[in-house]
């Protein structure tokens, strides 16, 4: 249901082509039912009113509506699609006057790494980020296949091992926000869950200092100890990371090589 309250812009209009979609067919979906029922009313045994044509078998103007209606649907349908598909592609960065922040997002088992590389810090299980700045996401998984998906800012996209996959969202509205996996992905997976702390720039200064004065650091050492299969872990800070980290997760699984995945069924909302 969060996804019919959205909080950012990506949200917003995801939600509008659902219901648009949903309208849409509604106009075949509703006189379907009703003429059923008045069918099944009219004909009835009873009603000896009603014509009898146990010969009848054809009708042009049946045909053309059955046909022509459907069809129109289905078209604008297709072109809604075609287009949506352009206008929310999830690789597509968003349009602002407002510097765009970067997080990378590393999925484990189970839980979900942030890595702040321009910050140079880290969390686990927890994101911030300010109201009004788009966010761009690089996104990868140390692990089996995951889903990022925070329900009320937009599309969810694949996390891969080896791969990396990018987002691009905006919070329109302070609030701390459900995020999860939306890929099952083990025995841990109903609580790979994290929360998005949507704040204005004070509040989210303050989020940054508070995680820089962590006395726990993310090393390549640390990391293999936070990357170990992990059931409802609690929020961690870390107030320097490698900043070749999210890269070197991606490389170990491709002899040291990097591999973006650009394929438009890495973003879906469904």
């Amino acid at each position: 249901m969060e996804v019919l309250d959205p909080k950012g812009s990506i949200g917003v209009a995801e939600k509008q082509l659902i219901a648009l979609s949903t309208y849409t067919m509604l106009i075949v979906v509703i006189p379907v039912i009703a003429l059923t029922l008045w069918f099944a009313y009219r004909y009835r045994a009873s009603n000896r009113n009603a014509t009898y044509a146990p010969k009848w078998a054809h009708s042009t103007a049946i045909e053309i509506v059955v046909w022509t209606i459907p069809a129109l649907i289905i078209l604008f349908l297709g072109i809604l699609t075609w287009r949506t598909t352009h206008e929310l592609d999830p690789y597509k960065p968003l349009e602002s006057n407002v510097k765009p922040i970067n997080v990378e997002v590393v999925a484990l088992d189970w839980k979900w790494l942030f890595i702040y590389p321009d910050l140079g810090i880290a969390s686990v299980n927890q994101l911030a980020v300010p109201v009004g700045t788009p966010v761009n996401f690089r996104i990868t998984s140390d692990s089996v296949m995951n889903s990022f998906f925070i329900p009320q800012l937009g599309s969810q996209v694949y996390a891969m091992a080896g791969m990396q996959t990018r987002l691009h969202l905006i919070a329109d509205q302070a609030g701390d926000y459900a995020g999860m996996s939306a890929n099952f992905s083990g025995q841990g997976f109903s609580d790979m869950k994290f929360r998005t702390l949507a704040t204005n720039q004070q509040d989210f200064d303050a989020w940054v200092q508070k995680v820089k004065a962590s006395t726990t650091t993310l090393s390549m050492d640390q990391y293999a100890t936070v990357a170990k299969p992990s059931e409802k872990t609690p929020v961690q800070y870390f107030s320097t990371v490698d900043p070749k980290l999210f890269t070197n997760i991606i490389a170990k699984y491709n002899n040291g090589h990097v591999t973006e995945t650009s394929d438009a069924s890495c973003g879906t909302k469904g």
